[in-house]
């Protein structure tokens, strides 16, 4: 992702600060309050409600990257929302947890903030570096890294579903409609939300990218380590499915578009 930008991405965020608050409150509002209202209209059990209710609270997953990229939005600014937001979450999803099911959930603060850095700035900043320095070199790589990151991707979605299937397969649909729901509504709303208030449609599109896939890789982390119960993860590995083919869905209807 970091060889497809250069300094003038980002000098045009910094010129629209508006576009990275709108897709921060968006992110922490609409999906939060979505899986809030589908547990109780699923009335899911106790472990795939706090589960559910913690994939709604996760920041932006790193995966919407490609997506954005793929479908030809703005990808500087989604860098910098998921960034953004996954810094955030220190505070706003143990915030939201409580607040919505009424625990409280430990994070770990230096280790989220260390791998933020790792995952998301460190690799972005090589890239602009080495797009800015050794342009000829980094337009050969380009050719053949989506393909590369989406392979990648899913080996990380198939081993989540890999560990988790005996519970999924015996958990019933419930579950599985109200993580399609959350997600498409995400997507959905995300859009036209951004679209009416910010009228632009690139940024429409990546905030869409952003609030409708959350972290599930963050959240399987969170879950097995401050919860007993291994069911409480089973909502993140058909979280990171179903948002996968949403977004694949969402590029070629933006693409078409």
């Amino acid at each position: 992702m970091g060889l497809t930008l250069d300094l003038s991405h980002f000098e045009q965020i910094l010129r629209t600060p508006s576009w990275l608050l709108m897709g921060f409150v968006l992110q922490f509002t609409i999906t939060p309050f979505l899986g809030w209202v589908l547990v109780t209209l699923f009335d899911l059990p106790p472990f795939f409600s706090l589960g559910l209710i913690l994939v709604a609270s996760c920041p932006g997953e790193m995966a919407s990257n490609v997506i954005v990229y793929l479908s030809n939005s703005n990808l500087a600014l989604l860098v910098s929302m998921t960034a953004f937001s996954t810094v955030s979450a220190i505070i706003m999803t143990p915030l939201l947890i409580s607040s919505l099911f009424g625990s409280e959930i430990d994070v770990d603060a230096m280790g989220l903030f260390l791998s933020t850095l790792k995952v998301i700035l460190i690799p972005v900043i090589t890239g602009v570096l080495l797009n800015r320095f050794f342009l000829k070199k980094t337009v050969k790589v380009r050719q053949i890294a989506p393909a590369l990151a989406v392979i990648l991707i899913t080996l990380i979605v198939a081993s989540i579903i890999g560990q988790g299937k005996e519970i999924i397969l015996s958990s019933g649909l419930s579950l599985l409609f109200s993580i399609m729901i959350l997600h498409l509504l995400g997507f959905v709303l995300g859009y036209f939300i951004s679209k009416v208030i910010l009228k632009n449609e690139s940024v429409a599109r990546t905030i869409s990218v952003e609030v409708g896939m959350q972290n599930s890789e963050l959240g399987v982390v969170l879950a097995k380590e401050n919860f007993v119960n291994p069911a409480i993860a089973i909502p993140f590995a058909i979280s990171s499915l179903v948002h996968s083919l949403y977004g694949s869905i969402f590029v070629v209807l933006f693409n078409n578009k």
